[in-house]
């Protein structure tokens, strides 16, 4: 005789049937055919060698064999079910972790998180700031928020949130040395920030003006973008930024960006494991979607 168990459809057959001591009823319960359910009970007395079930009237009755299995499966699938029931009310009251970069978690996100929580109370969302995090999704994080170009990595799903929108900006006490301030040829009169984040945003910026990339001046290098915008708080020079994360300094007139923006070939995108998504990143894509297009607006 075989050590191997029994299928798990088998059991939950004869369970069901057991309970109601009826294959119509057990394969109403189970939304399965009645055939389905007779082929399953007939295969496990088969590969048990016994017969659990003996017809009385026009009903069926557990045999002694059926009591004693019966006794087991109910108590199994009673155990299984319970802690089905609580792996879900801990996925429903976990944290949903989402990364992001930490200039973005800092000008953009954290800003917003008061109307985050008024809005969707139901959100529970733990915040962690990592420009390399996209390595830890579906490990550490449950969904990632990066710029980025597509075609898209596989074995991940992305939903695209809005295009990055990039340009220079800089105090306006600075641009009084511009000449003539006005013109995107301005720039070359004035020192230019970079960041090793985004090493091509000042070409591609150039590019798209019109502009010869010969003449973009080389002044200062950050290893992080939310660096580069603080020096250039403070006069230092001309940073290229993504408008998102500047709209607060812009509105209140620390920064000004007088050449504007442009459309670049990269994608604000939420990453998300391959597998069956969690059921509140739905409302956090709604959220999201919402607050960038005021933004942008």
């Amino acid at each position: 005789m075989s050590d191997r168990l029994p299928s798990l459809n088998a059991l939950r057959a004869f369970d069901e049937t057991a309970r109601t001591l009826s294959v119509t009823r057990a394969a109403e319960a189970l939304h399965v055919t009645h055939g389905a359910v007779s082929r399953q009970l007939r295969q496990l007395e088969e590969q048990l060698g016994v017969t659990l079930f003996r017809r009385q009237g026009r009903g069926l009755a557990l045999t002694q064999e059926g009591e004693l299995l019966r006794a087991s499966t109910s108590q199994a699938f009673e155990r299984l079910g319970q802690a089905c029931t609580q792996l879900r009310r801990r996925a429903s009251e976990a944290p949903l972790v989402l990364g992001c970069p930490g200039s973005f978690l800092a000008r953009w996100f954290i800003p917003r998180l008061d109307r985050l929580k008024a809005q969707c109370p139901e959100l529970n969302l733990h915040l962690t700031a990592d420009d390399e995090v996209a390595g830890r999704l579906g490990t550490d994080v449950d969904a990632v928020l990066r710029f980025a170009e597509p075609p898209w990595p596989d074995g991940v799903r992305v939903v695209e949130l809005a295009p990055e929108r990039m340009g220079p900006v800089l105090a306006p006490e600075l641009l009084e040395d511009a000449s003539p301030a006005t013109a995107p040829a301005a720039l070359t009169t004035l020192p230019m920030l970079h960041t090793q984040s985004r090493p091509q945003a000042w070409s591609q910026w150039f590019a798209a003006l019109g502009l010869d990339p010969a003449t973009m001046r080389h002044d200062q290098s950050f290893e992080h973008l939310h660096y580069m915008l603080e020096a250039a708080l403070v006069g230092l020079g001309v940073a290229i930024a993504p408008s998102y994360l500047v709209e607060e300094d812009l509105r209140t007139g620390r920064l000004v960006a007088p050449w504007g923006f442009i459309e670049t070939p990269a994608r604000l995108g939420l990453w998300l494991p391959a597998g069956a998504p969690r059921r509140d990143i739905d409302r956090l894509v709604e959220w999201l979607k919402q607050e960038l297009a005021r933004s942008s607006g």
